[in-house]
């Protein structure tokens, strides 16, 4: 396939920035009055939009293509042969009874061969509609993909507001504008759909389970991203469904008053829910498929030492040997949370991206360290106990990175995977720092 671009790329994307502004201008017009926050919403919508230009004008014009590009022209034969072969395009978009799935010739729009990677394949499926609203051009798509994801974003920092409404700046950085998230997660590939779904996710489970909302909007919230992050990325739920389980079961002990009484169930109700979440983990197993509980500490191992093979050419690190035990890996945790959280770091930069995502990585540990220096160590993790939402924020981005440390070795994917963690990491860190602040009544200049 062709990743060259058509004159329809340059007249058809502003118009639908104009549209994307308008909306923007609307939503804000209409809420802000009641809702100070809004004064981010129209900042937040573009900035994506414009993080979403910026990644297919990097894979077009400095890579020369890839996943990116392979996305959009898959999606774009599919939704062509609507309109040549309906009865071909269900089939080939859904498959048969035999699960016979198609990609297209982009020359005629008809299948030549059959798919292997079924994660990637469902994005294509989420594309189809897009590509053809956004008139077969990439960066209308592109557009369309950010304003619709965004949407995630959005409600995740309102969850956050929720909790800390004293820190609407603060949230609105770690949400809506950090610099890695809004490159690689507005844009059409995988990550834009599953971050959003994880904002949807964190939203409908804080108002359904931890406010008590029963809704039927927030289980149908839940239900969908839960669909989307298991049929793209499912190694996400190892971090996010035992990070919300434990979040509840904290939510839980906060609400006993007796002191005494909470310190004795507190260990009990934790205990229940960490096995409650593995119990959840280990029936979703055919879900998750080569990420099932089974064969997650094998796969880790093999995606290791594959990632450390000379072809990457000094892009890789290295947390150390590991065999596939439980042992095996706790003896690699620190460095794998550690590498998931805060590389790439200064010293391991070789390209633009990666200095961009150095500077964010740079920043968190200085204010990490800043943190646990004022707070004297176990002071900042008893204050992270304070708050529910705290916890499981840094539950969520310490499981995740772990995950995603220990599977993998090479820079450039780490880059692009750990982003899910950044909102919860930062999110978490800039909640932690208004805790402290409260505490003492001292104001930290960083």
């Amino acid at each position: 396939m062709n990743s060259s671009l058509s004159i329809f790329d340059v007249l058809l994307p502003p118009l639908y920035l104009v549209a994307a502004y308008t909306y923007g201008y609307l939503v804000t017009k209409k809420n802000i009055k009641n809702h100070p926050e809004y004064t981010f919403f129209t900042k937040g919508l573009m900035i994506r939009i414009v993080g979403s230009i910026a990644l297919g004008m990097v894979y077009f014009f400095y890579y020369g293509g890839g996943d990116t590009v392979n996305y959009f022209q898959s999606a774009s034969a599919y939704a062509k042969l609507f309109f040549k072969d309906q009865e071909g395009f269900w089939v080939g978009l859904f498959g048969n009874a035999k699960g016979y799935y198609f990609f297209f010739d982009d020359s005629t729009g008809y299948p030549v061969y059959s798919p292997r990677d079924h994660h990637a394949f469902f994005v294509v499926r989420l594309l189809v509609p897009i590509v053809a609203l956004g008139g077969y051009t990439y960066f209308s798509s592109a557009i369309l993909v950010a304003w619709i994801t965004f949407g995630g974003m959005w409600k995740l920092y309102q969850t956050f507001l929720h909790e800390f409404p004293e820190l609407k700046k603060e949230m609105a950085i770690a949400v809506l504008f950090v610099p890695s998230c809004v490159f690689w997660g507005s844009g059409i590939m995988k990550d834009s759909f599953t971050l959003s779904a994880v904002g949807w996710f964190t939203h409908a489970f804080y108002f359904f389970f931890i406010k008590k909302q029963r809704k039927i909007s927030y289980g149908i919230y839940l239900l969908i991203a839960s669909i989307i992050i298991l049929a793209i990325k499912p190694y996400i739920y190892f971090a996010l469904l035992p990070g919300s389980i434990l979040w509840l079961s904290n939510n839980q002990i906060k609400k006993v008053k007796h002191q005494v009484i909470r310190i004795l169930i507190a260990p009990f109700i934790l205990v229940i829910g960490g096995l409650g979440a593995y119990w959840s983990l280990d029936q979703m197993g055919d879900n998750l498929g080569q990420y099932k509980l089974d064969n997650v500490l094998d796969k880790a191992v093999v995606s290791q030492q594959d990632l450390k093979a000379n072809y990457y050419k000094g892009n890789s690190f290295d947390i150390g040997n590991f065999d596939a035990s439980i042992s095996g890996v706790l003896s690699v945790s620190p460095m794998a949370i550690f590498s998931g959280i805060y590389r790439p770091a200064l010293w391991d930069v070789r390209n633009p991206v990666m200095f961009i995502s150095s500077l964010e990585n740079t920043y968190m540990l200085a204010l990490t360290i800043f943190l646990l220096f004022k707070l004297k160590f176990f002071g900042f993790f008893t204050l992270i106990g304070k708050n529910p939402l705290l916890v499981f924020c840094m539950l969520f981005s310490i499981f995740f990175a772990f995950s995603v440390g220990l599977s993998v070795s090479n820079f450039g994917t780490l880059v692009r995977l750990r982003i899910p963690e950044l909102p919860f990491f930062i999110g978490g860190i800039f909640m932690l720092r208004f805790l402290y602040e409260q505490k003492t009544g001292n104001k930290m200049r960083f």
